[in-house]
């Protein structure tokens, strides 16, 4: 694949000639690419319609919208963001000035996957674009209609040495990691993401993981039980569960499970119809080696709502498993796709303690009205991010960071914070020339003195 290589070459070439520099040019690029989604917006539908049966509205509120409101801030607060922070100069340091510059880091390489295939192939790049890098975009090949949207709408507008798509499975992500890039954005799961990294260290290339994890939803004995039913639903069904933020499980007190799971099978149907199979807004399993992952837990537990599938059409129905136990499969890795285990709790610190010992999830919601005990659990148990009597709604706020911890990655971006992730933070002091404080220097019983009173 030797036309990687020269990809790789003719973009670090565009990039030391210094042509990402500029402001004027970075938000021309943005602009582009913002002109380019909406030029392309129903061809974008149609192919997102046809690798996972995204209705309209799903694809536009989980794909487009997040995207164009990443793109619009980036352009209202370009210019800021690249201006040099200020940082105090200390007592030592009298006459000299100290800030920060944003340097790019050059080549950047954005591999992406399938389940929300649109969304998470642009959105990092418009952070390194803002940066003032060059880009190479790996979309998923699992999603192969958006995954040639994307490409045709990049590799026609963008020059190839400044933004381009690489098509490709498996050996193209393999060649790819195998260049000498600045830096690399992944997205999927923690199995890979183990691999990106060891291949990033062969370059001592700096990386951001955005992986997955069993991401509880804690529903307390003082919680608003419709609302928290209903948000729970959605937060887990839309995209038919595969979303790595997806509520991965229930957690709730022994005194509040008999009315939650009433409410939640009545906002599934009200939600996705008596009959999912047939909606056909409803979103289907990615491909069969999924689906036949996914179906194998619908022998766990006792099924309380739903459980109905079709290999045809891979679909599956929302489904709830009741009677699940810590030990069992399906408690054993992220679900990814629309089965939700629910679990009981009498004692919320005996849930956090519980939920502490496994591995850091990507996300915890808290459902409960005691503002003491939503303190509490944020502080107490280390998670990505997540969200108090809500799900899902935090990463579609550009303002807060979004990333991992732990086994859930490492890194954040969205708005500013995807900026400056792309950014090398560089460290500048201008020293005066005016004069010179001689306590530095060696030699002097004066300014010996002079150092051990400043450092008291």
């Amino acid at each position: 694949m030797g036309y990687i290589e020269t990809i790789v070459d003719n973009q670090r070439t565009f990039f030391k000639n210094g042509n990402t520099v500029t402001y004027s040019f970075r938000k021309k690029q943005l602009q582009k690419l913002r002109d380019a989604l909406k030029d392309n917006e129903e061809n974008i539908y149609r192919a997102l319609k046809r690798d996972l049966n995204k209705s309209r509205h799903e694809t536009l509120t989980t794909e487009l919208a997040m995207l164009y409101s990443e793109i619009d801030l980036a352009i209202k607060n370009l210019r800021i963001w690249m201006e040099p922070d200020k940082v105090h100069s200390p007592m030592t340091h009298k006459g000299s000035k100290s800030y920060i510059m944003k340097e790019p880091y050059g080549v950047v390489l954005v591999i992406s996957p399938w389940n929300y295939p649109l969304q998470l192939a642009i959105a990092p790049a418009i952070g390194a674009i803002a940066a003032g890098n060059c880009v190479i975009i790996k979309p998923s090949e699992h999603a192969q209609a958006t995954s040639a949207i994307i490409a045709d709408l990049i590799n026609r507008v963008f020059d190839a040495s400044y933004l381009t798509v690489i098509e490709g499975a498996q050996e193209t992500s393999e060649v790819l990691l195998q260049q000498q890039l600045d830096y690399i954005f992944f997205t999927g799961s923690s199995h890979i993401g183990k691999i990106i990294m060891r291949a990033a260290s062969e370059h001592l290339t700096p990386v951001t993981l955005e992986l997955g994890g069993k991401s509880p939803a804690i529903v307390d004995e003082d919680a608003n039980i419709n609302l928290a039913a209903k948000r729970i639903v959605w937060g887990k069904f839309t995209n038919a569960g595969q979303t790595c933020v997806a509520p991965d499980y229930i957690y709730v007190h022994d005194k509040a499970k008999f009315k939650l799971l009433k409410a939640m099978k009545k906002h599934i149907k009200a939600l996705y119809g008596k009959e999912p199979l047939r909606n056909d807004n409803y979103t289907r399993i990615i491909h069969e080696k999924h689906f036949d992952r996914l179906e194998k837990f619908l022998s766990q537990g006792t099924i309380l709502h739903g459980g109905a599938s079709d290999k045809g059409i891979l679909k599956i129905e929302p489904t709830i498993l009741d009677k699940i136990h810590w030990e069992d499969p399906v408690m054993k890795e992220e679900i990814f796709g629309p089965i939700l285990p629910v679990l009981t709790f009498t004692n919320i610190e005996d849930a956090m303690y519980k939920i502490k010992r496994m591995e850091k999830p990507l996300a915890l919601y808290y459902f409960g009205e005691n503002d003491k005990m939503q303190q509490q659990v944020m502080e107490y148990v280390s998670f990505g991010g997540g969200a108090i009597n809500d799900t899902l709604y935090h990463i579609a706020n550009p303002h807060l960071p979004f990333g991992g911890v732990g086994n859930s990655g490492m890194g954040s971006y969205h708005g500013k914070y995807s900026f400056d992730t792309f950014s090398h933070r560089k460290s500048i002091l201008k020293q005066t020339t005016k004069f010179d404080l001689p306590f530095r220097y060696p030699g002097s019983k004066v300014a010996s003195k002079l150092v051990k009173n400043i450092m008291k």
